[in-house]
């Protein structure tokens, strides 16, 4: 069976086709930052215009590169939510349309569960159950994973998230959108986490809740305080991206040892941070557990994860015909425990 699934859930275009037998035939994907970076942030009206110019351009690049036609893909998976509305109903209009047009059925996605799965994409891939970080722009959760659909939530942020306040303080370094990169990069050149001392929010609060907005206006606090020098914003950088990975790991490994699970899965944009995955596979290992991330492809949004969440939901639960859609809704707020 070959799923076709989109992903329109915030400022980039994914679509992507998955075979039941044969894994991943293709993937393409439109990412919107340069769009976004004059304002610093997504515009979702400017999100959802963009979407609507390159998610059929992107269909049929798709079906091109896996040398199929539109008649043979056997289902639709679409992101219904979380995400920014008008972005979303870009998705479910072409994925419902086509699901009518070509009379099959239609499968509605959690965006997070597509990221939450997307590392079964790779090879070694966890088995079930696992406990699952995930950290991106929008989201900081650590969630006990029973099986598809079995997702217990054990901690999350009470305020910004990991990815978000990477954002936040690249931009207060005068970096561009998006900065988590970017503040990635320039920690590389940093030579003295020491010299700057940065809380651990949260760190002892005996459960497993994150904070990040206070450790984002401790940055600002000494960029007002201090000279402001490329190398002086690169040891800031480089002491902001150690208190976060800190934060990350010591709840992360928390987690594994109440749980008694011995596999972590990292899913999610900040799961690209280089140092993050040495920190994370060198704790695991010490503990005798083991990390698995996504390709570095498959940490931001994708459609790979949407069409392989489809795929992995219509082999448990079957497929059904009377999921034909003659409307469609879309989510954005959804929470993950209700699936």
């Amino acid at each position: 069976m070959i799923v076709l699934g989109i992903e329109t859930s915030c400022d980039e275009t994914g679509i992507a086709l998955y075979h039941t037998e044969h894994g991943l035939l293709s993937h393409t994907l439109y990412s919107q930052t340069e769009i976004h970076n004059e304002y610093g942030g997504v515009v979702p009206e400017l999100a959802s215009r963009d979407h609507i110019r390159h998610v059929v351009p992107l269909i049929k690049q798709a079906l091109k590169e896996a040398n199929i036609c539109l008649k043979e893909v056997n289902a639709i998976a679409y992101t219904q939510g979380p995400g920014l509305a008008g972005a979303l109903l870009v998705g479910a209009c072409i994925g419902s349309a086509l699901s009518f047009a070509l009379g099959i059925p239609v499968l509605h996605i959690h965006h997070l569960e597509g990221h939450l799965l997307s590392p079964l994409l790779s090879t070694p891939s966890p088995t079930f159950p696992f406990l699952a970080l995930l950290v991106s722009g929008g989201h900081t959760q650590l969630i006990r994973v029973n099986d598809i659909g079995q997702y217990v939530l054990l901690g999350e942020t009470v305020d910004d998230a990991a990815g978000e306040a990477f954002d936040k303080t690249a931009k207060l370094l005068g970096l561009d959108y998006p900065g988590g990169r970017a503040l990635a990069a320039l920690a590389e050149q940093g030579g003295r986490s020491s010299h700057f001392k940065l809380p651990r929010p949260m760190r002892h609060s005996g459960d497993f809740n994150f904070s990040f907005s206070g450790l984002k206006t401790a940055v600002s606090t000494l960029i007002k305080n201090h000279k402001i020098t490329h190398q002086v914003s690169a040891d800031i950088a480089l002491s902001f991206q150690e208190a976060v990975i800190d934060i990350l790991t010591e709840k992360s490994l928390s987690a594994l040892v109440q749980t008694g699970l011995s596999q972590l899965v990292v899913a999610g944009g900040v799961g690209a941070n280089i140092q993050l995955r040495k920190r994370l596979f060198r704790e695991t290992t010490n503990m005798g557990a083991t990390v698995f991330f996504p390709e570095f492809e498959f940490c931001t949004d994708n459609g790979a994860m949407i069409a392989f969440a489809g795929a992995m939901r219509v082999q448990k639960q079957g497929i059904n015909c009377q999921q034909l859609m003659n409307s469609f809704t879309v989510r954005a707020r959804w929470d993950l425990e209700t699936l």
